[in-house]
């Protein structure tokens, strides 16, 4: 597994991280890391932007999903074939969320991997983003920013949660999590070099603006 990681993740991020770096962003380590987050975007925009979608769509189903649960709560299988009808009505796939959540951790993890190491060894000589941020050091400041749009993209991928939040115990989670989720960004990241905390800024700022766009064009749905 760790060779399969090397190969496909971590070495090819690697070198488009190193390309970007001597090639484009004038060995400014920030801009490196902001062109590679859209790189990284942009090319598994698909994946993340049905993920997203489809987790925005749950929180809209959930009163039908639970309707449906409790009008066939003693027929299981009646149950399971609304529920999968009213899915397909909607182009929704329940498990499609996860795995977008899943695929970027492996991303994550290759540069975890890269940033916790002496840098000078990658080739990257200068560790300094705009000249005064030097990301190869633990700060406070980014991380704050990184939970803030932690907690703005949770707002908009969960807009209707209040309403549904009393008598529904997923969406009770989904709000609880809106709040969890910064707290643990901050934590996480604060004691991490600050270059994690760029990446993730960059794209929480391209999932806040997807997310925006995504609730404009979702579905209305039927009563």
């Amino acid at each position: 597994m760790t060779a399969l990681f090397n190969s496909y993740i971590y070495e090819p991020i690697l070198s488009v991280l190193l390309f970007i770096y001597n090639s484009i962003a004038f060995t400014d380590l920030g801009i490196a890391i902001i062109l590679l987050t859209i790189f990284i975007r942009v090319v598994l925009f698909p994946l993340f932007y049905k993920g997203a979608k489809d987790q925005a769509i749950m929180q809209k189903l959930q009163p039908h999903i639970k309707k449906i649960q409790l009008d066939h709560k003693d027929n299981k299988e009646e149950q399971a074939k609304l529920l999968l009808d009213l899915y397909k009505k909607y182009s929704f796939n329940p498990f499609f969320g996860i795995f977008s959540v899943v695929i970027q951790l492996p991303i994550f993890f290759a540069l975890f991997k890269m940033f916790g190491q002496e840098l000078g060894n990658l080739g990257i000589a200068n560790t300094m983003m705009f000249g005064f941020l030097d990301l190869g050091t633990k700060g406070f400041v980014l991380p704050v920013i990184a939970a803030g749009l932690q907690y703005i993209q949770g707002k908009l991928s969960l807009p209707n949660i209040k309403s549904q939040a009393g008598d529904n115990p997923m969406a009770s989670m989904g709000k609880m999590m809106i709040y969890i989720g910064p707290i643990l960004t901050l934590l996480i990241f604060s004691n991490l070099p600050s270059a994690l905390s760029v990446y993730w800024i960059v794209s929480s700022l391209f999932a806040v603006v997807q997310q925006i766009y995504i609730n404009k064009k979702l579905p209305k749905l039927e009563d």
